[in-house]
């Protein structure tokens, strides 16, 4: 992360959650992009990689288990913070094993998801750090 204020991408196919979760994070001090769907977000990838990822698990098309997936084949994949209406133990179980650092039930508590995005982010070694 090299720049002061991290950058978030939230990726939820419904955009009142959306809409929500950016103007927390916002009036957190975070930096947010949000992306309606699992492509657009990975497309997004080419440009830029966010610090983390607040992930919904059901989504048409591309499930955010697909997503996580995906993420996990990269080498500098940011962590990801997923948010679902439909708690499992199976998705749960799922999701940690695929390397999660987080799995929260919507609808969402705000410092609970503030912490876990936190937590993420300074779990993440930074080779911007190194000499």
């Amino acid at each position: 992360m090299s720049q002061d204020r991290p950058i978030v991408a939230i990726v939820d196919d419904e955009e009142p959650v959306r809409r929500a979760l950016k103007r927390l994070m916002v009036s957190a001090g975070i930096s947010v992009e949000s992306f309606a769907s699992g492509p657009e977000f990975l497309e997004s990838l080419a440009d830029r990689r966010p610090d983390c990822v607040v992930l919904d698990l059901n989504m048409p098309g591309v499930s955010g288990f697909e997503v996580q997936a995906r993420l996990a084949q990269s080498r500098d994949s940011p962590p990801v913070v997923v948010i679902t209406g439909q708690d499992t133990p199976e998705s749960r179980q799922r999701v940690m094993d695929g390397g999660a650092a987080a799995f929260l039930r919507k609808p969402v508590i705000d410092r609970v998801l503030l912490d876990a995005i936190a937590s993420a982010i300074a779990e993440v070694p930074h080779d911007d750090l190194k000499t």
